[in-house]
């Protein structure tokens, strides 16, 4: 139980090897609560390592009524190096959730129909896809995960074997770590 109540379990799919971080970063996140989500490993997500997004069966309910899921790499294959969640520490995983939570938290706030043109969007344009990982982020740190999405940036930024192409694409769609920073001070 923490100052907001107590967390949702049953409305929750998670699997046993994340479990403990993705109930830490549902701490964060009490409107999420009593949303349906699950958690699932996936063996390939093309481009990314993990992926939030609506159940396609709830687009057309309310908003409120929405079930999503979490995709997660099993494995997680940046360039040459290939990682899997075993090998990744327990805070930068929280972080990754917690990122992924702030798409959930953004989602909540759109129609059934922006929810589409959303998709598409994310589909073809550039400019979109930046707005979109920096809104996720942004909600990830006002929502107290500051220090948990400074770990997961860092650990890719500054991992030696991950290429500098992989290291680029981070850091045109991405916050910074300094931009980071900036919005935990505001927030301070």
């Amino acid at each position: 139980m923490t100052a907001y109540g107590v967390l949702n379990l049953e409305n929750k799919t998670i699997p046993k090897e994340i479990e403990a971080e993705a109930i830490k970063a549902l701490e964060y996140y009490p409107e999420l609560w009593d949303t349906d989500i699950t958690f699932q490993f996936k063996d390939n997500i093309k481009k990314s390592t993990m992926q939030a997004q609506p159940r396609f069966n709830s687009i057309f309910r309310g908003k409120g009524k929405r079930s999503y899921i979490i995709l997660i790499s099993r494995k997680i294959q940046i360039d040459e190096e290939e990682f899997t969640i075993k090998d990744i520490p327990s805070d930068v995983i929280i972080g990754w959730l917690g990122h992924e939570l702030g798409h959930v938290m953004d989602y909540r706030n759109r129609s059934s129909f922006g929810m589409i043109i959303f998709g598409l969007k994310y589909l073809y344009s550039t400019p979109h896809i930046q707005e979109v990982e920096r809104t996720a982020d942004t909600y990830a740190v006002r929502h107290g995960m500051g220090e948990y999405i400074l770990k997961t940036k860092n650990f890719i930024l500054e991992h030696a074997s991950i290429s500098e192409k992989y290291k680029q694409r981070m850091r045109s769609f991405y916050m910074s770590p300094e931009e980071v920073m900036h919005l935990i001070n505001e927030d301070s």
